[in-house]
């Protein structure tokens, strides 16, 4: 949730910034030293990161990396105290997607002051109190970590707002490929996200970054890459032992008959509501649909559905999952994902342990990804250099199991057709973007199954010869361009249609994109003003940044292109193109606000939960064991309070999910979040057993 610029796998990168330690309480650095770290990029190296230390204790950072054609670029000074309190910061640069960034914090005594790109603010601060930027680097995220340890209770206030806790959980000592050695630390910040940051520090006088390692992202002290493995380990074991106790606290089993009493419920293949009813689930399948007040024995568990709306879980069809999604996910009725593209090994690990319950979150449905290799790739899946490697990467998918491949920008666009069909004669869907120099309506002609986000249809009328759309240029040609597109014109028209005749999917993630098109910093984030006041205070104030450049000269233009893109969206829909509801952002929150646009589209509420529901599980090859309320099918179910079907806003007042045979309350699992519940818990009831 909070933008941060430690490693969160297959988290939409415009979420990308980072934490800070303002007030450091602990002695000065050492004098004139130097400290490199080693940014890899799954195997490649993606960036750098510098510290220097000046003999008046000013500390300098330069930290900047690239993936995916984009990345930050940020210089960071820290001036401290004789007894290591920071007295200013600074941070300018440009952020992940270009905007920029001017940052300043100044302590004055026991007030403190601050300018950011979305507030300015003074206050009364004592000296552990830690300021929380807009955006950093990891080194400061270190460096908070540090000054809360230091802390008697390893606790301090956070400003503007908040508190932060830190933990040690483990330590060990690595080896350089010089032979040198060094003893470090797994700390984990608690109070700046919604789930903890983890980090390794060198346990010497300095406490100083040494790490931040996840799955296909690292950041290495230098010299000490080798040791990259080893660390990862030991972060993914504390993070599986915190959502282990989490699976074991939240997880209601439902053994026996569970019945759902007086429940008005969807028909996901009508797009209507039924009922009231009983639901019958047993053994994690829906048993029974009958009606109210049937006559049953040995009913174990009741579920009072007066007044409430039972729906099948949701399917988010675009994510990028890591381990804490799950959680997130669930809580929101989310019980099928489909990961778009990720590190195989961790995601297969990820899914094992979400289906035997190990950890909490939905069922996984993951594509292949296949990138060409060149300067802008994205590091993840499998990159390929050559057709044949690609035609390879196919085969590695089709051998375990995978229904659709995503192809990506940097795939050359005379390998799409022949890829499509080597794809198609293994049994496997095409899909994804639209590699660089080429239009969707090539990528359909080549024979594409589905087409990822709404920008990517807009390009088809907005690119011109030469445009390189790997690099950032297929969000600023959309933002300044797609408002002037004729959506009545021939040429639309005809696109429409050829997507109709081709029956190909459409994937718009237009939640992704509202931010980023209409919000100037310092405003609201409108994809998330509905559930910012649930928030962590600490997070609030990071909703008030964009990462791309939005302002007074853009800004009509952009809000402009962003309602042309909500009305690609409607027609698509009215022309019958199949739509499918993803997101590529934050889990959870995001599929809901996905669906509220859908209908500012004009798809009634009724039609979004379908293609939420039945389409999700169409396209993913589920429909027989999930997507819709029948018997036989998996109980993936979720209990709204209200009346979706009318107000779309409602979904997110989910009051109980059952993923198969378990139950799971949103309100728990978001207060163990530190979130605010939206609705209480629906009671299950459970029945007195009968003497033999």
């Amino acid at each position: 949730m909070h933008r941060t610029h430690l490693p969160r796998p297959a988290r939409p990168h415009w979420l990308a910034a980072a934490l800070l330690v303002i007030a450091l309480t602990s002695p000065a650095a050492r004098a004139d030293t130097e400290t490199r770290y080693t940014i890899t990029i799954q195997t490649q190296v993606g960036g750098h990161l510098l510290r220097r230390m000046d003999d008046q204790g000013t500390e300098r950072t330069d930290f900047s990396y690239r993936d995916n054609g984009r990345g930050p670029d940020l210089r960071e000074t820290i001036t401290t105290s004789p007894d290591g309190t920071v007295q200013g910061y600074t941070v300018d640069g440009t952020s992940t997607f270009g905007a920029a960034i001017h940052e300043r914090f100044r302590r004055d005594g026991d007030r403190v002051e601050w300018t950011s790109t979305v507030d300015r603010g003074t206050q009364p601060a004592p000296p552990q109190a830690q300021y929380l930027p807009v955006e950093s680097s990891p080194a400061w995220f270190a460096r908070l970590v540090r000054a809360v340890w230091q802390q008697p209770d390893h606790s301090a206030p956070a400003l503007p707002a908040g508190r932060f806790t830190v933990r040690r959980i483990d330590g060990m000592t690595v080896a350089a490929a010089s032979g040198a050695s060094a003893r470090v630390g797994l700390y984990a910040l608690v109070g700046a996200d919604l789930t903890p940051g983890y980090l390794w520090l060198r346990e010497d006088a300095d406490l100083a970054l040494f790490a931040v390692v996840w799955p296909g992202w690292t950041v290495v002290e230098q010299g000490f890459e080798a040791q990259a493995p080893a660390l990862l380990a030991r972060t993914q074991q504390a993070q599986r032992e915190r959502l282990g106790l989490l699976a074991a606290q939240l997880a209601q089993p439902l053994p026996g008959l569970t019945v759902i009493r007086h429940v008005r419920w969807f028909d996901a293949d009508a797009a209507r509501l039924r009922g009231p009813a009983d639901v019958v689930v047993h053994d994690g399948r829906i048993r029974a649909i009958l009606p109210p007040d049937a006559p049953l024995t040995d009913v174990q568990q009741v579920i009072d559905g007066q007044g409430r709306t039972l729906l099948p879980g949701l399917f988010d069809m675009h994510g990028h999952v890591y381990t804490d999604d799950g959680l997130l996910h669930l809580a929101a009725g989310v019980t099928t994902v489909r990961d778009m593209g990720n590190v195989n090994d961790e995601l297969a690990a990820l899914k094992t342990r979400w289906d035997r319950g190990n950890e909490l979150g939905p069922w996984l449905v993951p594509l292949g990804f296949i990138e060409g290799k060149s300067a802008f790739s994205s590091n993840s899946g499998i990159l390929a250099g050559t057709l044949d490697e690609a035609k390879a990467a196919v085969d590695w998918y089709a051998l375990r199991g995978y229904r659709q491949v995503k192809l990506y920008n940097s795939i050359k666009p005379d390998w799409a057709k022949p890829l499509a069909a080597y794809a198609h004669a293994r049994g496997l869907r095409v899909g994804g973007h639209v590699p660089a120099f080429a239009r969707a309506d090539d990528m359909m002609r080549a024979g594409y199954d589905e087409l990822s986000h709404i920008n990517q249809l807009m390009l088809n009328f907005l690119v011109q010869p030469g445009d390189d759309t790997r690099t950032l240029l297929r969000f600023t040609k959309v933002g300044d361009g797609a408002g002037t597109v004729d959506l009545d014109s021939p040429r639309v028209k005809a696109f429409i249609a050829l997507l109709k005749r081709r029956g190909t999917a459409v994937d718009p993630t237009a939640a992704t994109f509202e931010a980023m098109f209409t919000q100037r910093n310092g405003e609201p984030n409108p994809s998330m003003a509905a559930v910012a006041d649930h928030l962590p205070v600490a997070l609030r104030r990071n909703l008030l940044a964009n990462s791309m450049d939005v302002n007074a000269g853009n800004a009509t233009r952009y809000r402009r292109s962003y309602a042309s893109m909500l009305a690609m969206i409607g027609r698509l829909h009215q022309a019958g193109v199949p739509l499918l509801a993803g997101t590529d952002d934050v889990a959870g929150f995001a599929l809901h606000r996905e669906l509220e646009l859908y209908v500012q589209a004009g798809i009634a509420p009724a039609q979004v939960l379908q293609i939420a529901t039945r389409n999700g599980a169409r396209h993913t090859g589920t429909l027989a064991e999930a997507g819709t309320i029948a018997v036989g099918k998996r109980a993936d179910l979720l209990l709204v309070d209200g009346d979706p079907t009318q107000r779309i806003s409602d979904i997110r007042r989910v009051s109980l999910v059952l993923k198969g045979g378990t139950a799971l309350a949103p309100a728990a699992i978001y207060e163990a979040l530190g979130i605010q519940p939206f609705v209480p818990a629906a009671a299950i009831s459970i029945q007195p057993a009968k003497a033999n």
